[in-house]
C-alpha cells in the first residue's frame, strides 16, 4: 500500500508540473501518465456520459460473484481483485437515471480484460435530463481517480475536515464569498458526529473559486481535532438546524448573516425556534430572537431569495412541505429581526382566520390581530391553506406533491425556476426531482418536468446555486442530499455517497423543458376580452385587469414539430383566436396541439372551445363544457388542444422583480 501511495504521489507531482509548464509540454503530460500506468497495479474503468464524454459518478459496476464497485466523482473505478486480475471479467453496469446498453442475452454490462496499468472506458446513456457531476461532501470523492494516478481538481480530494456525511445544504453570499451550511454531520471515528450545524467558505467562481463543472473547494470551520465543528451550538440539549440564510445591513451599516433556527428534540418535534446572527469573531451563530416551537408564519423558512418590490428589497422564502413561496420580509434589520413583520401570502382575514377573497400579502402580526395568543392558530391555518399545493406532470397530467426545494429567477428562461423533489414519487418516495417555472416568484406553478430520478433512494431538499450558472444562466446547478432515509433500508446504503451532497447540472435549452405557460384573460374599460401571455400583459400594463387563467399553452419560441400556431386577430375590437395565419408576418400568440392529436394519456390535455355571444358577437375561449351564462353559444369542435388550468387559487405577484446576486 505504501508503494502505491508513493507511485500515486509521484504521478500527481509529474502531472502538476506538466500542467503548470503550459500546453507546449503536453508530451510531458502524456509521458507522465504513461509512466504511471506502467507501475499502477490497478485496472482502471472509467464510465462516461455518452452525450458529454464526462465521467459519471455513482455508477455501480458489479461482477458475476456480486463484488460491487461505485465510480467516484471522476467516473472512475480502481479495480484490483486478487484472482480476477489480467483476465476477462464481466461487469454489470447500472446507475440512477442512466442506462447501459444490453448485450445479446439482455445483460446490461460489459466483459473487460482487467490488465493492471490499463484503462477501459464505458459509455452510458443518460435518461435524466440533468447531468450528474460530482459529490460535494464526504470521504473519497476522488478516491479511485487518485488510486489510478489521475489528477483531482479538489484541494482535499479524499477527506476534508474529517467529514464523511452531511445533511441538507444552504448557501448565501456573505462578505464577497460563498457561505455554506449543513445540518447533521458524520465523521469516520465514531457513529455519532455533531448535530449543531456545520459550515464552510468557498470562493465564488468569478472570484478565484473552482469552475463549478469541476467541484467546490470547501474551507470548513474545524475544531482542534481537525473535524468540522458545530457553528450553532447552544447550551440546551437538542439538534440545531438552520435555514432561511440571508444577509442584511444592521443599524450600524454592517453586513450581517442571519438564519432561522430550530432546536429539535427529534425529526419532527421542536423545543424552540428563533433567529440567529453570525458572529464574525467567534465564527459561530448566536441566538438573537428566541421563541417556543412557533415563530414565523410558516414552520420552515426554506431558501431565501432577494426580490425587488417597487424599489424595496425583500427576501422571499420558498417555504417547504409542500414547497410554495408564501412568505416574505423587507430586507431591513428591524423587519428581519421582528417575526410580526414577516408577511404571508394568504386569503385569511385578520383576527377571524376565515379564508375569503384573493390572496394578498399581510403581516404576521396583523393576521394575529396583534394578539400573540392567536399565533399557533394562525400558523396552523396557514399550513392548512397551502396543504393542497400540487404540480402536474407535463407528460401524464398526474398530480405531484412538491416537498422541498428552491426557487430563483433565471434570466435565460426569463422565468422564476423551481427545482423541487416530489413526495411519494413513482421510483422513489423522496428521490424524483422536478423542474417548473412561473411568471412570478409565487406562481402560478402548474406543470413540471422530471429531470432526475433515483431508484428507491432519497435525494431531498435540492438547492439551486444561481451564482454557479453559466452561459447566460442557460446552465444551472443544483445539489441535494443523497440518502437512504425515507426510501430504502440503511443496510442498502451506497458506500461513501450515502448521506452526502451530489451536484447536478441542467441545460435549460433542452427542448424537453418546454412547459405550458398561462394565458391570462383580461378585460379592458369597454368590457372587451383579451387573451395574453405574460409579455403581452406586461406590455399592456394589464396585471390588475386579469380576471382568470382559463388555460395553458406553449410559448411561440418553444417551437416543436407537433405543435400548431394560434393567432390573435382583432376584428372590430373583438379578439378572435384562430389557427389561420393572418396577412403579413404576424407572430402566433401561442402554440397548441391539434384538435385531434395523436393518442396521449394525459388527463390535463383538453379541447379549447370558442364561445360566441349571440347578441354582441364577442368571443370567449374556455376548456369548460359550458359557460353557464345566457347568450353564449359554443362551437361544436375545439379550436385546438391545450392544458387545463388546475384548480385552486391563482397566485401572482407581478410587482416582484429579480435581483441579481453574484
Amino acid at each position: 500500500m505504501m508503494r502505491d501511495y508513493f507511485r500515486t504521489t509521484r504521478l500527481v507531482i509529474l502531472l502538476t508540473a506538466a500542467l503548470l509548464a503550459g500546453k507546449n509540454d503536453l508530451m510531458a503530460l502524456a509521458q507522465a501518465a504513461t509512466d504511471a500506468d506502467r507501475e499502477c497495479p490497478y485496472f482502471a474503468i472509467r464510465v462516461v456520459d455518452e452525450q458529454t464524454d464526462r465521467g459519471v459518478p455513482l455508477v455501480e459496476l458489479k461482477t458475476t460473484n456480486h463484488l460491487r464497485y461505485i465510480t467516484d466523482s471522476g467516473g472512475m473505478v480502481a479495480f484490483h481483485e486478487p484472482g480476477l486480475m489480467d483476465r476477462e471479467v464481466f461487469f454489470h453496469v447500472a446507475s440512477h437515471g442512466y442506462e447501459f446498453a444490453k448485450d445479446g442475452f439482455g445483460y446490461r454490462g460489459k466483459r473487460l480484460k482487467t490488465t493492471p496499468g490499463t484503462t477501459a472506458t464505458l459509455k452510458i446513456k443518460r435518461i435524466n435530463l440533468a447531468e450528474r457531476l460530482y459529490r460535494v461532501t464526504g470521504q473519497g470523492i476522488y478516491r479511485d481517480s487518485m488510486l489510478v494516478g489521475r489528477p483531482a481538481p479538489l484541494k482535499y480530494p479524499v477527506l476534508n475536515a474529517q467529514v464523511s456525511g452531511q445533511d441538507s445544504v444552504y448557501t448565501c453570499i456573505y462578505q464577497g464569498r460563498l457561505f455554506w451550511l449543513w445540518g447533521d454531520t458524520n465523521r469516520p471515528s465514531y457513529p455519532l458526529g455533531h448535530f449543531a450545524t456545520a459550515g464552510a467558505w468557498s470562493d465564488l467562481p468569478a472570484r478565484g473559486g473552482l469552475d463549478p463543472t469541476l467541484g467546490v473547494d470547501l474551507e470548513y470551520f474545524a475544531g482542534t481535532n481537525g473535524f468540522s465543528r458545530p457553528i450553532a451550538k447552544m447550551k440546551e440539549k437538542g439538534l440545531v438546524w438552520l435555514d432561511g440564510l440571508l444577509t442584511v445591513t444592521d443599524n450600524t451599516s454592517a453586513e450581517r448573516l442571519v438564519a432561522g433556527y430550530a432546536r429539535m428534540k427529534d425529526l419532527g418535534t421542536a423545543h424552540e425556534r428563533g433567529l440567529m446572527v453570525f458572529n464574525d469573531e467567534t465564527e459561530s451563530f448566536e441566538p438573537v430572537v428566541r421563541s417556543d416551537a412557533d415563530l414565523l408564519p410558516y414552520t420552515n423558512c426554506g431558501h431565501a431569495v432577494a426580490v425587488d418590490v417597487e424599489g424595496q428589497r425583500y427576501y422571499y422564502f420558498a417555504t417547504q412541505f409542500p414547497l410554495t413561496v408564501r412568505m416574505r420580509v423587507k430586507a431591513q434589520w428591524d423587519s428581519v429581526m421582528d417575526p410580526n413583520r414577516y408577511e404571508a401570502l394568504t386569503a385569511l382575514q385578520p383576527g377571524t382566520l376565515e379564508a375569503r377573497g384573493p390572496c394578498r400579502w399581510i403581516a404576521f402580526g396583523a393576521l394575529m390581530g396583534h394578539d400573540t395568543s392567536a399565533k399557533s392558530a394562525v400558523i396552523k391555518a396557514l399550513a392548512k391553506e397551502k396543504e393542497k399545493t400540487y404540480l402536474y406532470d407535463i407528460e401524464s397530467g398526474k398530480r405531484l406533491s412538491p416537498h422541498g426545494g428552491s426557487v430563483y429567477f433565471n434570466a435565460y428562461r426569463h422565468r422564476w425556476v423551481m427545482i423541487v423533489v416530489e413526495s411519494s414519487g413513482q421510483t422513489s418516495h423522496l428521490g424524483e426531482v422536478w423542474y417548473a417555472e412561473a411568471d412570478t416568484p409565487v406562481g402560478p406553478w402548474p406543470y413540471a418536468r422530471k429531470v432526475v430520478t433515483h431508484d428507491k433512494y432519497s435525494f431531498y431538499n435540492p438547492a439551486q446555486h444561481p451564482y454557479f450558472a453559466q452561459e447566460g444562466t442557460r446552465l444551472i446547478y443544483f445539489e441535494g442530499t443523497y440518502c437512504t432515509s425515507f426510501s430504502r433500508d440503511a443496510d442498502q446504503a451506497t458506500p461513501r455517497y450515502d448521506y452526502n451532497q451530489i451536484m447536478y447540472r441542467l441545460d435549460l435549452s433542452d427542448p424537453r423543458l418546454a412547459l405550458p405557460a398561462p394565458v391570462y384573460e383580461t378585460a379592458d374599460d369597454n368590457g372587451e376580452r383579451h387573451y395574453r401571455l405574460r409579455d403581452g400583459v406586461e406590455d399592456a400594463a394589464a396585471w390588475d385587469a386579469i380576471e382568470s387563467i382559463p388555460f395553458y399553452v406553449i410559448e411561440p419560441h418553444q417551437a416543436a414539430s407537433d405543435f400548431m400556431p394560434i393567432y390573435a386577430c382583432e376584428n372590430d375590437g373583438i379578439t378572435v383566436l384562430t389557427p389561420k395565419r393572418p396577412p403579413a408576418d404576424a407572430a402566433p400568440l401561442f402554440l397548441a396541439l391539434p384538435a385531434k392529436p395523436a393518442v396521449r394519456d394525459n388527463r390535463c390535455l383538453v379541447g379549447l372551445f370558442e364561445y360566441r355571444h349571440t347578441g354582441s358577437g364577442q368571443r370567449r375561449y374556455s376548456t369548460r363544457p359550458s359557460l353557464d351564462l345566457e347568450g353564449w353559444k359554443r362551437t361544436a369542435k375545439p379550436l385546438c388542444q391545450v392544458w387545463k388550468a388546475p384548480p385552486g387559487p391563482v397566485l401572482l405577484d407581478p410587482k416582484a422583480r429579480p435581483i441579481e446576486e453574484r
